[in-house]
């Protein structure tokens, strides 16, 4: 396998093309895991699934930086592999463990990293957006040139907060990324019932904000548009916004049966537009990997998930003093 090899249709590395096919990969794996884990009773309360949105995330980080700064909803596992967090502490946390992130407290929608700059993780459904505006003023006053990511859904597009999160980051010329991770259902309803505007990015306008729609089921596309927003906050051209069409496989939630569309729409997305086959197609019909070094790093990502859960089950619960701990009053 000749790992620096390019083709003309991805125009990166075999290296990098494989890191990409790998990350989306431990998402994919690690959020099935985290259903069977649902399933048997391990993981309570709420648990949104990222499968099918891989590449969103995936493409993002891929222009990222060190320094750069990421929030995001409920809908968060992935978001949190892919910047380099453990996986066994996302699943002690899911599972409420004291190995977890935020010592089994915060569970599927709230953990957090400093050291990895991510932010949440946030429950109420849009809250995370003027919070990420935040982060992007404390970086535009310290006067460096990190840029935040700023992620929510198509649902959250039509909250109040953005557009005052809007209005404050265009006015401040804030280095933010505003990531609108179209899945085309807030919950159990198409946008086409909830919203006019056809085209989300296009409400940045109002405020003189850029932005455009990308391919979210293209790790390439979503890439290469993630490099031209970044550079455009970094020259102090913020904020931008990526409008990145993209799909979920499963309901909102575990609890969601998902009745709103029909199994032949989702079977439709899986067999066409799949991100990660789509990645795979690439580096075999290049020569980058052969088919048999793909089912090697498969099995590899298994074991990595794999010693995640058990180091899940196997962590204790969080002893009862801890209710008294990371408070304010």
């Amino acid at each position: 396998m000749a790992a620096r090899k390019t083709t003309e249709k991805s125009n990166v590395s075999g290296e990098e093309l494989l890191k990409y096919y790998r990350d989306m990969l431990l998402i994919r794996r690690f959020e099935e895991k985290a259903g069977q884990l649902y399933g048997m009773g391990l993981i309570g309360g709420f648990c949104h699934l990222y499968i099918g949105q891989e590449a969103v995330v995936v493409g993002i980080e891929a222009a990222a930086k060190d320094g750069d700064k990421r929030i995001t909803s409920y809908r968060d596992h992935g978001h949190m592999l892919v910047c380099g967090m453990d996986p066994k502490g996302v699943m002690a946390e899911l599972t409420g463990r004291i190995g977890g992130y935020s010592k089994g407290k915060g569970g599927s929608m709230h953990m957090f990293s400093r050291e990895k700059h991510f932010y949440g993780g946030h429950g109420i459904v849009g809250a995370q957006v003027p919070l990420g505006t935040g982060l992007a003023f404390s970086d535009k006053y310290k006067g460096n040139d990190n840029v935040t990511f700023t992620y929510f859904g198509d649902g959250a597009a039509n909250q109040g907060q953005v557009y005052e999160s809007y209005n404050m980051a265009e006015l401040w010329n804030l280095p933010v990324v505003y990531v609108i991770e179209n899945n085309q259902y807030a919950m159990g309803t198409s946008t086409k019932r909830s919203t006019k505007s056809p085209n989300l990015w296009e409400r940045g306008a109002a405020y003189g904000i850029k932005g455009e729609a990308v391919d979210g089921m293209d790790v390439l596309a979503v890439k290469a548009a993630a490099e031209k927003a970044i550079a455009a906050c970094r020259a102090g051209d913020g904020p931008y916004i990526l409008e990145v069409m993209t799909y979920r496989y499963r309901g909102h939630s575990m609890s969601d049966p998902a009745k709103y569309r029909t199994r032949e729409e989702v079977q439709k997305m899986r067999e066409e537009r799949d991100a990660i086959e789509r990645v795979r197609e690439l580096l075999i019909g290049s020569g980058q990997a052969s088919d048999d070094d793909l089912k090697a790093i498969d099995k590899e990502i298994k074991a990595v998930v794999n010693e995640a859960a058990e180091f899940s089950k196997d962590s204790p619960e969080p002893d009862v003093s801890e209710l008294w701990t990371d408070i304010y009053a």
